[in-house]
């Protein structure tokens, strides 16, 4: 049986398919800690999330496993060797301003509706049904399949941590959580502070700094900051001047003052995700690098101009390792999390995004050194090392084979600044399912995915994970 037509099986099964998956779009499965139980970790709706797939699991005679109600998995085929597809039926929370239910799975013009039908909840039940129909169509197997179902992808991976603790580790595998065609290269990833202590400090100033604050997220530009001055000037020229700086940067914020000669600036700027910062426009940074050109008490001023360096460099400029290499691209930092008071200190939070051959090592001294020099420290550094899987090996020849035989398109491959679950694997890589050219609704209101694009996946993943374990 080599002249399957995986379309054809696919449409055979849609109205199931799509059963199936409003059925697990309509579990409200957002990380709830504050009514965590033993049974329930990451919250109800979470554990209910997982006992859907693996009921469907059952159902459809698959070995299932539930691994401490933080991962499991449902496996088929037989074999000493182990292929694995990593997907998640955790989502994010569903925010303001949706037009549609935000758990209704609801159908308009060949769209589904709903958080997750895209991340992750859709391309997780289309590689299902991959599995399902190479099950059904009896083919056999040299590999057992495991689709591995995690829960805390979108806050801090204690599933898939949880479950390689306990279970096997594919010799092979992929995730249908990005983009089509094939993601082989994810940069690594490490999160620092840049920690300035609590020093003697000019009062002499004309301008005291008592508060600076902005972002909320390592991995994400901020879009607003808030500083708080002290001063015994008159405060008319500051706020003309500061309103004089947002005009000139195409900025909006404000300055107000208050009776006991406070001074608040803020300023709006434009959020984007961490990989790339200058997709957006760091507030936190263009309030320091007004703030810096005052004249403020030495503790402050070390401060916004520790942050106001960052202006225009994100790609490691500042501590002498900017980086790329031909497999992923340029190193890039993003300023996420700033806060600054004179009695406590101030704190830098940086994001991180090295390509595959830095040496993070060597980097992480290099920083430390620049820090010393300045009177900072690093604390809190985490690394999550960077996952590549070289051109010529045979999951990504047997994918790009998959993916052209199915598209009629060149299988392109990729390398993102992002992080998905393949660098939890040994070896795998991201493989769809966003087709190229598609809108990214990914964690917006009125997040969807089109149905024909779902049950293309999934005729993708079902010829994948035949060429893979056959």
């Amino acid at each position: 049986m080599t002249n399957i037509n995986w379309m054809d099986e696919v449409l055979t099964r849609k109205e199931d398919f799509i059963k199936d998956l409003q059925g697990l779009l309509k579990i409200k499965s957002v990380l709830d800690e504050e009514n965590a139980t033993e049974d329930a970790p990451l919250g109800q709706g979470i554990k209910d999330a997982l006992q859907y797939m693996l009921d469907l699991g059952d159902k459809d005679g698959f070995t299932t496993k539930n691994v401490g109600n933080l991962a499991g998995h449902l496996e088929m085929g037989q074999g000493e060797e182990l292929v694995g597809v990593l997907g998640h039926v955790d989502v994010v929370p569903e925010g303001d301003g949706w037009t549609m239910d935000p758990y209704g799975g609801e159908i308009k013009d060949g769209k589904i509706y709903a958080r997750g039908t895209s991340d992750d909840k859709g391309p997780t039940i289309a590689a299902y049904y991959g599995m399902k129909i190479v099950k059904e169509l009896g083919l056999p197997l040299n590999r057992r399949v495991r689709l591995i179902i995690g829960t805390d992808e979108e806050s801090d991976w204690r599933c898939v941590d949880h479950y390689f603790e306990h279970e096997e580790m594919p010799t092979t595998g992929f995730v249908p959580d990005a983009d089509f065609p094939i993601i082989f290269a994810e940069k690594g990833i490490a999160d620092y502070d840049m920690v300035q202590q609590t020093e003697e400090n000019n009062n002499e100033a004309a301008y005291q700094l008592i508060s600076f604050e902005s972002g909320r997220r390592y991995n994400m530009v901020p879009d607003f900051a808030k500083a708080q001055l002290k001063t015994d000037v008159p405060t008319e020229d500051i706020i003309q001047q500061y309103i004089s700086y947002l005009s000139e940067a195409k900025l909006e914020g404000n300055a107000t003052t208050a009776e006991n000669g406070e001074i608040i600036l803020t300023l709006v700027g434009k959020s984007a995700h961490g990989a790339e910062p200058r997709a957006g426009k760091n507030a936190g940074i263009y309030l320091a690098n007004y703030l810096k050109t005052l004249q403020l008490d030495d503790a402050g001023k070390k401060y916004v101009s520790t942050v106001a360096e960052f202006h225009d460099k994100s790609r490691g400029e500042v501590f002498g390792i900017a980086f790329e290499d031909e497999e992923s691209g340029e190193l890039t930092i993003n300023v996420g999390v700033m806060n600054y008071r004179p009695e406590t200190g101030g704190r830098i939070g940086l994001n991180m995004r090295y390509p595959v051959t830095f040496n993070i090592d060597g980097g992480k001294s290099k920083i430390e050194n620049v820090l010393a020099e300045k009177g900072l420290q690093m604390e809190n550094f985490t690394d999550s090392k960077p996952t590549y899987v070289e051109k010529n090996d045979p999951l990504i020849k047997t994918l790009q084979k998959v993916y052209e035989e199915q598209t009629g398109e060149k299988a392109e491959l990729l390398s993102i600044g992002g992080g998905t679950y393949s660098r939890a694997l040994d070896k795998g890589v991201a493989f769809g399912a966003m087709f190229p050219g598609r809108e990214d609704v990914m964690h917006q209101k009125d997040e969807y995915a089109i149905v024909d694009d779902l049950l293309k996946a999934s005729a993708i993943y079902a010829q994948a994970i035949y060429e893979l374990a056959k």
